[in-house]
């Protein structure tokens, strides 16, 4: 399962760090991407661990994935945020063998989220 935690209020031009951590599958075996979901919208990729390419416009150069594999817990660290980066932000991880890229529905496990409020 994931666990995704980290969310919280912050004024825009702020920084939060959010945190996914992994139990009952090996870390190594797998991708984890974040995504997010914002009031009334469909879900949406944020950011993708195997490229930037793949992440979300609004996003890059502001978000960034790092891991430590030690405590099998992926990060995503969010400079500078927007009112419009307000959304409840998953993780999800799929089996490197069959990872086809950053895909809402392509995903083999999915945290429960963690709500990201950016005030104006």
């Amino acid at each position: 399962q994931l666990q995704a935690s980290g969310g919280g209020l912050v004024q825009a031009g702020g920084s939060l760090r959010l945190s996914c951590t992994a139990s009952g599958f090996r870390f190594d075996e797998y991708y984890i991407d974040w995504f997010r979901q914002a009031p009334g919208k469909e879900r949406e990729r944020a950011s993708c661990v195997r490229s930037r390419t793949y992440s979300a416009d609004s996003v890059k150069g502001r978000f960034t994935i790092s891991s430590d594999n030690a405590k099998n817990t992926v990060y995503l660290q969010m400079n500078n945020l927007k009112p419009e980066d307000t959304a409840v932000y998953y993780c999800a991880a799929k089996n490197k063998y069959y990872y086809m890229g950053c895909n809402v529905n392509g995903m083999d496990y999915w945290g429960k989220g963690t709500l990201v409020t950016v005030s104006s």
